[in-house]
């Protein structure tokens, strides 16, 4: 006995994206139900209406399904330029980057140490360029209400390496801290390429992102439900000697721990 086409439109929508992008694969009957407005209006969040600029019109869009694409596959920049919004791919659960604008720079008024400039790879106007300090901190405090509720959310410094030839003595450090739930700390390297005195196997070391710039894990919290709280992230880079290891801070992005972009969404 066949489902009506309302009754797995409903079980649909207690899935996930990634769930329903496999489905549709399974036949045209299920493509079809696959591409549904309440399916897709049901992964989008609640209040995306007033996340995004008013200026970006999303309202002309064929569909639901077209405008979770959108807001999944590219980044949208808000609240004047200090911070982005986007959906991530595989559960639709909301990801942010906050801008080095928008973190407090201990150093970001002394122009001895911290300039600000654009570099073709960053996303927004401004980025944060870090030459000649042995040592600073950032912080910013995001609101859990701003968040998807129910989930593990990981927070990453994002940032570009000016020199990259760095020996074991000269590798930039990061000590982080993550407040508001359970107590989160450690240490990791901002070094990418170690030389045979690498303590590589002791401290955690960068990745590279799709767009090209380096990210690091800060530390992970839970936001369990849409209680108003906040969340604290808090760094300390130091380095050994001021004159190497320089980079362009880029800034801290919050996402899902869990994410695994997927593609064939169509």
């Amino acid at each position: 006995m066949e489902l009506p086409e309302d009754c797995i439109t409903d079980i649909l929508c207690r899935t996930t994206p990634l769930d329903v992008a496999r489905i549709s694969v399974v036949s045209k009957i299920l493509c079809s139900i696959t591409n549904s407005d309440t399916i897709w209006n049901h992964f989008l969040p609640s209040d995306y209406h007033s996340i995004i600029p008013q200026s970006l019109s999303l309202g002309n869009a064929p569909s639901k399904k077209s405008i979770y694409l959108a807001l999944s596959d590219h980044p949208i920049i808000i609240d004047q330029g200090k911070k982005s919004f986007q959906l991530d791919r595989k559960s639709g659960k909301k990801c942010y980057m906050l801008s080095a604008r928008a973190l407090y720079i201990s150093i970001g008024d002394d122009e001895r140490y911290c300039r600000w400039v654009t570099i073709p790879e960053s996303r927004f106007e401004e980025v944060a360029m870090i030459k000649d300090a042995l040592w600073f901190f950032i912080s910013r405090k995001i609101n859990t209400v701003d968040l998807s509720s129910n989930t593990q959310y990981a927070a990453f410094l994002v940032f570009k390496l000016i020199t990259t030839q760095c020996s074991y003595y000269d590798q930039g450090l990061l000590s982080t801290r993550i407040f508001g739930g359970p107590f989160c700390t450690k240490d990791a390297c901002l070094e990418m390429r170690l030389n045979a005195m690498s303590i590589d196997n002791i401290l955690e070391c960068p990745n590279v992102r799709r767009d090209g710039l380096l990210e690091i894990e800060m530390g992970e919290f839970f936001n369990s439900s849409l209680e108003d709280g906040e969340v604290e992230m808090w760094a300390m880079i130091r380095k050994c000697f001021p004159l190497r290891g320089n980079y362009y801070l880029e800034g801290i992005e919050v996402r899902p721990k869990i994410s695994c972009p997927i593609r064939n969404i169509r």
